[in-house]
């Protein structure tokens, strides 16, 4: 029996006819580019959302990107962020010119620590970047008065928090705009890459779809650079439309994945996720912590389970981000998470015998390490 992180197949099986419609019906509309998909389903997702403007882009790191030049920031900027994130975050903010400024998080939530957002801000400060980790959102109340105080921009990180809410209001309803990746994995994925900005903004949502096509605003005039080749297909597109419909469904799914762990597994040595209050988390990774995480992650693969690591190796300290300047000990926390952190099998599909032998076989190598 082998145990998957993550996967597909199942939930295909359950949808196939619907997602073979979706692509059908693209390929008989007779545009291949830009078309009716994707607008209908820049439409949907901004309204489910109730923000005025959403933008497809072909990918979720150049929707940070995206976003970031929109609202005006280039070389010489800075930019503050997490480096407990997946690289692309920073690779983003990088690829506009701008500096990149890291904050720890919070060793409890794994979040941002918005206590620590107003010392690393500089002259150069023009954007934070607010990761919502692992699918609940940062204190943005916080991110929110300071980004105020300072005539901040905020571009919120919604990859891994579709349909998260914080007191009530969706990730991606805070910040001057929002960007989202659809990455097959993600609680709302396609079936390859693809990304949105939301922003409520008309002047930013105007720039955004020239940045993503060519600096056009009518076909081959460009107007305005920099400019991207970043348009969201529109089979995925269409898909995405299908599956927006079933997005509160998987999260529930999700949330029931959650809470058998959190009933098997309290009982353990394992630090369980914690939620933090006004948060619904919707568990884009079932993130755990043990100081002898390596050691359990081989034993789980003898037992036909994988596990995953999100993530190993902070930002700050990959060997392409150096020119940063950052050393080991310079973000405490977000390093010590790193050498403790894994993620259990979680996704909407995940079948429950699946369930039950990760938890059995945790429980087996638990009590022998």
């Amino acid at each position: 029996m082998t145990v998957h992180v993550w996967g597909y197949l199942d939930e295909y099986q359950q949808e196939r006819e619907e997602i073979l419609e979706c692509v059908d019906t693209v390929f008989s509309s007779g545009k291949l580019i830009l078309g009716k998909s994707v607008h209908m389903f820049e439409q949907e997702f901004a309204d489910y959302h109730s923000v005025a403007h959403c933008v497809g882009v072909d990918n979720g790191t150049n929707a940070i990107k995206l976003a970031l030049e929109a609202l005006g920031i280039g070389p010489g900027d800075e930019v503050i962020t997490v480096s407990n994130t997946a690289a692309p975050t920073v690779v983003a903010i990088v690829s506009t010119g701008a500096t990149p400024v890291f904050v720890d998080v919070r060793e409890d939530d794994f979040l941002m620590d918005t206590t620590l957002i107003s010392a690393a801000i500089t002259a150069r400060t023009k954007a934070i970047v607010p990761v919502h980790l692992y699918g609940q959102c940062v204190d943005m109340a916080a991110v929110s008065a300071i980004a105020r105080e300072h005539g901040l921009a905020v571009v919120e990180d919604c990859a891994q928090a579709h349909g998260a809410r914080q007191h009530g209001h969706l990730a991606g309803t805070w910040g001057d705009a929002s960007s989202f990746s659809f990455y097959p994995t993600k609680v709302l994925g396609a079936y390859g890459d693809g990304g949105a900005v939301l922003t409520p903004n008309e002047e930013t949502d105007r720039a955004l779809r020239r940045l993503r096509f060519y600096g056009m605003e009518s076909d081959y005039h460009t107007v305005a650079t920099p400019a991207h080749n970043s348009r969201l297909d529109e089979v995925h597109a269409e898909i995405l439309r299908k599956k927006l419909t079933r997005l509160d469904r998987y999260i529930d799914q999700r949330r029931a994945v959650a809470a058998r762990y959190g009933r098997d597994l309290g009982d353990t040595a394992l630090t369980l996720p914690s939620t933090v209050k006004g948060n619904e988390h919707v568990y884009y990774v079932y993130v755990v912590r043990h100081p002898a995480r390596d050691s359990i992650i081989a034993a789980m693969q003898e037992h036909g389970v994988q596990l995953n690591v999100s993530y190993r190796w902070p930002v700050h300290l990959m060997t392409g981000f150096a020119h940063l300047g950052y050393r080991e000990g310079s973000l405490p926390v977000t390093e010590k998470l790193a050498g403790e952190i894994f993620s259990l099998p979680m996704f909407a599909s995940l079948r429950r015998d699946d369930q039950d032998h990760t938890v059995e076989a945790l429980r087996d190598v638990l009590g022998r390490i």
